[in-house]
């Protein structure tokens, strides 16, 4: 499970950001957080924030350093890392970035973090904490000047040897069997699974119903739609290869990383009507039904094993009561029986209900006025009473993280 993150300097973060899946002391909505060694960690958290003040870009943080850390032993040493400083700063464009994430495999806290810029990690670190107290696996200064638990110390010494100034140790070391990194290197790069756009799983999607030999994912999707009204009865999925033909189809910037013959799916969903079965082609759908035919499997996994679902945008397309739907199911304790945790931001306000969430599930970014800067904040830190009409409170500004529009059109006309 997540615990936390931090960064400091990266893309519109200037100042160090803490975000936290903590529950705080609140002891309302209990099934909304489980309890693990004597700490309660939040299921679920929602994100609210204007357009542009950096929401995203949280999220971007999480998908930068799996990504690094998953590919970082095919970096040659000459590849530059896709870290981007705070820019609207003169001191801080030149310096590194920093990244730190805590979080609990098979109930074990890991602590790992690093600084780094486009050229070199500068620093990195990773600590466990077997029996409540932390052990170092190995920390990292000055790029190439390592540390390590003594009791490892001669078979990492030889490993460091093999990891250059744009690797991760975390990604070179696990490369190499070292077990006491294997757990932290999994989370990092197989635990979170961070959606941008329901585009980006389509193919997976179709993949894992066409391949759902055991008719598990089949009843889960049916009785998903059936329970979220929507009026599909089945589906269909057929295995196409690509050909060039659909190739000219594809976008240029894309086009070199798709081989001919890679499966493709073609997908048909029934209606049943006045007793008569219909087909449609998932295209014919509207886009919010694609949207969730898409997202199931995805969610199904992640329940499955107890992964962390990061989603920008989650109400795009979406009815709030479907929205509000899937935040009941990963609150719900007879569903999400392994920890599973869902974060996303969005724009919904119906779902600004602290008989939903609770007060430290409510984040917010804002961003500085004057140097362009994101902050971001939890509801947690107003004094907010639980009865009061959080919605309402959001839309008048109370908790700030929205826009501030003129009244005069002139400059318009």
């Amino acid at each position: 499970m997540l615990i936390e993150f931090s960064v400091t300097n990266f893309l519109s973060f200037k100042d160090k950001n803490t975000f936290t899946m903590i529950a705080s002391s609140d002891n309302t909505l209990k099934d909304n957080y489980v309890e693990i060694n004597n700490e309660k960690i939040l299921k679920m958290t929602a994100i609210y924030g204007a357009n542009a003040s950096g929401k995203t870009n949280l999220f971007k943080i999480l998908v930068m350093v799996s990504s690094m850390i998953k590919h970082s032993n095919f970096f040659a040493p000459n590849v530059l890392l896709p870290i981007v400083s705070f820019k609207l700063d003169k001191e801080t464009v030149n310096k590194p970035s920093e990244f730190e994430i805590k979080f609990l495999v098979d109930g074990i806290r890991y602590l790992y973090g690093f600084k780094a810029d486009s050229k070199n990690v500068y620093e990195e670190y990773l600590t466990y904490y077997p029996n409540g107290r932390p052990v170092k696996i190995f920390a990292r200064e000055n790029i190439d000047n390592y540390s390590f638990n003594s009791s490892d110390e001669k078979f990492l010494n030889d490993l460091k040897k093999k990891n250059t100034s744009n690797k991760f140790f975390v990604a070179t070391a696990t490369n190499w069997n070292y077990e006491k990194t294997k757990p932290a290197f999994d989370f990092l790069t197989e635990k979170l699974g961070i959606v941008m756009s329901h585009e980006q799983v389509n193919n997976y999607s179709y993949n894992m119903y066409y391949n759902d030999k055991d008719k598990k994912l089949e009843n889960f999707a049916l009785n998903f739609l059936e329970k979220a009204d929507f009026n599909i009865k089945g589906y269909k999925i057929i295995e196409e290869k690509m050909t060039e033909d659909k190739l000219r189809t594809i976008p240029d910037i894309v086009k070199s990383f798709i081989p001919v013959n890679t499966p493709m799916y073609k997908v048909n969903t029934k209606h049943i009507v006045n007793g008569d079965e219909y087909e449609f082609d998932i295209s014919e759908e509207s886009l919010g039904t694609q949207v969730i035919f898409s997202f199931i499997p995805v969610l199904k996994d992640v329940l499955d094993n107890g992964k962390v679902l990061i989603i920008d945008e989650f109400d795009k397309s979406l009815h709030p009561f479907i929205v509000k739907y899937i935040v009941e199911i990963f609150n719900d304790l007879e569903i999400n029986k392994k920890g599973a945790q869902l974060i996303f931001n969005t724009h919904d306000t119906n779902l600004l209900d602290l008989e939903l969430l609770r007060r430290d599930q409510i984040w917010f970014t804002e961003k500085n006025s004057e140097d362009g800067s994101t902050t971001i904040y939890p509801l947690d830190d107003f004094s907010v009473r639980k009865t009061e009409n959080v919605e309402k409170g959001y839309l008048l500004g109370r908790y700030g993280a929205i826009p501030f529009l003129e009244n005069n059109f002139d400059s318009l006309k």
